[in-house]
């Protein structure tokens, strides 16, 4: 049973810089798309990029993330990554890491997307 444990949040200052992990234990990640999601207090959750399973050779974004945050994934690690970078306070949400092992991640934004997630890790982008 796969099981995720995302870290890394925080609080930053804007422009500043985080990096999310998702720790996988319970089963090998190279397996699974990832995707991951936010969601920001009274709003719904949303997808912000996922990474294809075995090499992440097929990697997408939101439009809103394009250009600062980069996914990747270390399946040696079985663990998956989100790079934020040029953080805005429009980003403060919690972050989930999601896994799905049949589903297309470029599809990841549809409502059913992700058997598996994590508990989330708070991200706060504040002077």
């Amino acid at each position: 049973q796969l099981q995720l444990v995302e870290s890394g949040g925080g609080l930053v200052q804007p422009g500043g810089s985080l990096r999310l992990s998702c720790q996988a234990s319970g089963s090998s990640l190279h397996y699974y798309a990832i995707a991951w999601f936010r969601q920001a207090p009274g709003k719904e959750r949303e997808g912000v990029s996922s990474i294809s399973r075995r090499d992440g050779s097929h990697i997408y974004y939101v439009e809103s993330v394009k250009g600062r945050f980069t996914i990747s994934r270390d399946n040696a690690k079985n663990t998956a990554y989100l790079q934020m970078d040029s953080l805005r306070p429009e980003d403060t949400a919690v972050y989930y890491c999601a896994a799905d092992v049949f589903r297309d991640p470029g599809r990841f934004r549809d409502q059913d997307w992700g058997e598996t997630w994590g508990q989330g890790t708070q991200v706060t982008v504040s002077s």
